[in-house]
């Protein structure tokens, strides 16, 4: 009975051993795992885009200079219609 005991425990504390060392691994190298995949998608992302619309990139884009101009400041408070005022009577 004694053993039995003891090979139980012992599983049991191999069991959390394992379960709360991939918890820390997870912890330290899940962000680099992670960071390792997304570039990974990004450029397989990349090439399907690339092929798919004949390999334009933002390197061979014509730059075209554009320029902005202000309104000029109007008079904020005039020329605002807003509608006509009814009087109105409450009904008891």
């Amino acid at each position: 009975m004694n053993e039995s005991l003891y090979a139980v425990l012992k599983t049991v504390f191999i069991i959390l051993l394992v379960y709360f060392g991939f918890k820390i691994f997870i912890r330290f190298f899940g962000p680099l795992i992670l960071k390792y995949f997304m570039k990974k998608v990004g450029k397989k992302f990349e090439q399907q885009f690339n092929q798919q619309f004949g390999g334009f990139s933002q390197n061979q884009q014509k730059k075209e200079k554009v320029s902005i101009d202000k309104k000029p400041k109007s008079n904020p408070s005039g020329d605002k219609k807003v509608g006509e005022y009814i009087d109105y009577e409450e009904i008891d």
